[in-house]
């Protein structure tokens, strides 16, 4: 699964990574990213690829309230196609890539949760599959915390992250790990064309624990980053 990750990147190394149209974005950079925040996110419009925030979590066209977006922060890659939660989005095509610079996961250290650091050997970015959403809020509705600035008829734009079977080196501390897809991939999933959604080579990839201060979501500095040696 993927129930954190960053996103260190600068606007500049984000634009020319996955080639980006429009004006420059302030992206401050986010060590600790969280389900239900809102993480950048790159869509195809009119043949060109674009930056948008949207929160993280996906919402149904059909749900009743947003709460779901909880439990949907993944999409089984083996099965989204099929699920009721994703299929629309998987259909439509509502595609889009996450960019990221490291994912965290995490094991079992008698009561400790201990944090890993899955990256990019020399530390470049890439890019998760997702599906995005769009959820119109009910009338009636009045929203409180993160959500108080939308009302009725508002939209929300929301995504997921797909995951698949880990390789060798996720497979450490993890049975899943998120979709990488390889550049090459890129233009084709955000088409909606069938691509192979399986898991990425491992040899380019460290695993590494890291400081528990990544276990609180409202962690989010260097520090998460920061490597342990584990007795």
């Amino acid at each position: 699964m993927c129930g954190r990750f960053t996103q260190m990147f600068t606007w500049r190394e984000v634009y020319e990574f996955l080639n980006l149209f429009g004006a420059p974005r302030n992206l401050e950079p986010r060590y600790n990213v969280a389900p239900s925040q809102n993480v950048a996110v790159v869509r195809a419009e009119a043949g060109r690829r674009r930056l948008s925030m949207l929160r993280w979590g996906l919402i149904p066209g059909w749900a009743r309230e947003p709460n779901i977006g909880y439990r949907l922060i993944n999409a089984r890659a083996e099965t989204a196609k099929t699920k009721p939660a994703f299929r629309a989005a998987w259909r439509a095509p509502r595609r889009c890539l996450v960019p990221a610079d490291g994912f965290y996961e995490w094991t079992r250290r008698g009561a400790l949760r201990q944090p890993w650091l899955i990256a990019m050997h020399d530390g470049t970015l890439f890019a998760f599959a997702g599906l995005w959403e769009r959820w119109t809020v009910p009338e009636g509705t009045v929203f409180k915390g993160s959500l108080a600035e939308f009302a009725p008829g508002d939209s929300i734009e929301t995504c997921t992250i797909l995951t698949t079977a880990a390789n060798e080196a996720m497979a450490l501390v993890h049975d899943r790990m998120p979709v990488i897809l390889p550049p090459a991939l890129f233009d084709s999933w955000l088409a909606g064309d069938d691509v192979p959604l399986g898991p990425f080579p491992p040899e380019p990839m460290s695993v590494r624990p890291v400081s528990t201060l990544v276990n609180k979501p409202s962690n989010d500095d260097p520090r998460c980053i920061e490597p342990v040696t584990l007795c």
